[in-house]
């Protein structure tokens, strides 16, 4: 089974709006089988919202990630080195660096933007 990346919104959607996530997204992000990660990035821009209160986020909701089998990636100095050296398709730096961790690991990224398609990511949407 094929290791999966959530960028922000597949992992918002899936946490508290599992009805918003694709038929197959939904799918694939329940088997048993699948590998679910976020990036540490994913946490760093969710915990920024939420501090400006553009979010409603329970700051426990990372406390459960490891109960439902995710695993949070950090970001090390390949990523961020990765992350600038990429095309300018997209201008989002926490998407950046997911697609940079994505690419490094060879992981499939799930997302609902179209801008990672530039990148020739394999691709779960959202």
């Amino acid at each position: 089974m094929t290791a999966l990346l959530l960028d922000s919104n597949a992992f918002l959607w899936w946490a508290l709006e599992p009805d918003r996530l694709s038929r197959p997204a939904g799918i694939r992000l329940s088997q048993s089988g699948s590998t679910l990660t976020i990036s540490a990035a994913t946490v760093w821009e969710l915990e920024i919202k939420r501090a400006n209160g553009r979010l409603q986020l329970r700051s426990s909701i990372w406390d459960g990630l490891p109960a439902h089998g995710i695993q949070v990636l950090s970001i090390d100095t390949a990523d961020a080195l990765a992350a600038t050296r990429l095309p300018a398709h997209h201008r989002d730096p926490f998407d950046r660096m997911i697609i940079a961790q994505a690419q490094r690991r060879g992981l499939t990224v799930v997302t609902h933007d179209r801008e990672f398609e530039a990148y020739g990511l394999p691709i779960l949407w959202a």
